[in-house]
């Protein structure tokens, strides 16, 4: 378990690395799950080698790593939950403006992902969606 850990970890460094040295807006996090992603895919497609400590079946270890982090992940939301309470004054003073952004976000993912699904739906089934 502690070298999938590590896998995790250093693409999160990775990330949080590129994301500093490039000014990116994008969170480090971000940028190293998708750097993640990309070995995983690459693994698969054999353009990348196996990594023997992460086990035979593709991802195996580093699924029952993910899995093991994803039972305590309500754990994860108190620092959040602290924050908010602590900043409960600042989020006071833009309440509106914040609801509005989130429900104007909402929206618009809600927008996307039917555009995106009408797309897929129309490409697989020859326009029938």
């Amino acid at each position: 378990m502690l070298k999938p850990i590590a896998v995790l970890l250093l693409c999160q460094l990775a990330g949080e690395s590129v994301a500093r040295a490039l000014g990116l807006a994008v969170p480090g996090p971000v940028l190293g799950f998708l750097l993640l992603f990309a070995l995983l895919v690459l693994r698969d497609r054999g353009w990348v080698p196996r990594w023997p400590s992460l086990g035979g079946e593709p991802g195996e270890p580093l699924g029952r790593t993910a899995d093991g982090l994803l039972s305590v992940l309500g754990l994860l939301f108190v620092p959040a939950g602290v924050g908010v309470i602590d900043n409960l004054g600042l989020l006071s003073a833009h309440g509106f403006g914040l609801v509005a952004t989130l429900a104007l976000s909402a929206v618009a993912t809600l927008l996307v992902t039917v555009g995106i699904f009408v797309l897929v739906a129309g490409h697989r089934f020859g326009g029938d969606a």
